[in-house]
């Protein structure tokens, strides 16, 4: 199956490297009009010089409901978004007793408010077309529990979910698809990075036995599903989850 996005014009947020990177290039790669953004420009040249005259990027921070809304007014027609950024912004498990407002605060809004910024701004858009794709990128973590063990991740993307499912079905009369991919653990960035060296030989090797296909995916494997729900073929499949992680 050819799967072509020729004339279409997406958003990836959180393109600087990583899944984001990865589903930029996909989308370029395939023929569409990329808006690539990120709230730190380190890293956002490299994706347009990999994706090349396709992508366009731009420093937009998701959690700023006012910047979100105006790069989209910038943009024009947009027929896809795909809610990438997201993260646990450096912090590291904490005891439940010791976790901050503010840490708890900044992972739900990059994860949660982020991901509604967006889709806010795109869909009056996508409702006047009556046609459109909303991609979001969750984690196992929620699905299940996050193996960093930090509370407010696992929180964030169980949230994250429970919005792609609300919104399914308040935009489905409009055509517009809501759908969620939701990765293992793959090495894609400085984090996931840290987190892999943290674990330590048998560490990696029990999370690897853990997979039942036996091995750890990578950025374009998330990238893949992505592209699937952006598609044609996802014409009527709206408010699912696609769990990528190998098999658990």
């Amino acid at each position: 199956m050819n799967i072509s996005f020729e004339g279409k014009r997406a958003i990836v947020t959180g393109a600087r490297h990583g899944f984001g990177r990865a589903i930029t290039k996909a989308f370029a790669d395939n023929g569409a009009q990329v808006f690539a953004c990120d709230a730190v420009e380190e890293g956002l040249a490299e994706t347009r010089k990999l994706c090349g005259k396709a992508c366009e990027t731009r420093v937009v921070d998701v959690t700023d409901r006012a910047a979100v809304g105006a790069f989209v007014d910038a943009i024009g027609e947009v027929n896809i978004l795909v809610n990438n950024a997201g993260g646990v912004l450096g912090q590291v498990h904490h005891p439940v007793e010791e976790i901050s407002q503010s840490d708890w605060q900044k992972i739900f809004d990059v994860n949660v408010t982020g991901a509604f910024n967006c889709a806010q701004a795109v869909v009056p858009g996508m409702k006047r077309r009556k046609q459109g794709r909303i991609v979001n990128i969750s984690s196992g973590a929620g699905l299940s529990i996050s193996l960093t063990g930090i509370q407010a991740y696992a929180s964030a993307k169980a949230a994250q979910i429970g919005l792609t499912r609300q919104l399914a079905h308040e935009l489905g009369p409009w055509n517009i698809t809501v759908n969620n991919v939701a990765p293992g653990f793959v090495r894609s960035n400085p984090t996931t990075e840290r987190q892999w060296e943290s674990y330590g030989d048998e560490g990696q090797k029990r999370l690897v036995e853990s997979i039942a296909l036996k091995r750890l995916g990578g950025p374009e494997d998330i990238a893949n599903g992505v592209l699937f729900f952006a598609s044609d073929l996802a014409g009527w499949i709206t408010g699912q989850i696609l769990s990528i992680d190998g098999g658990k």
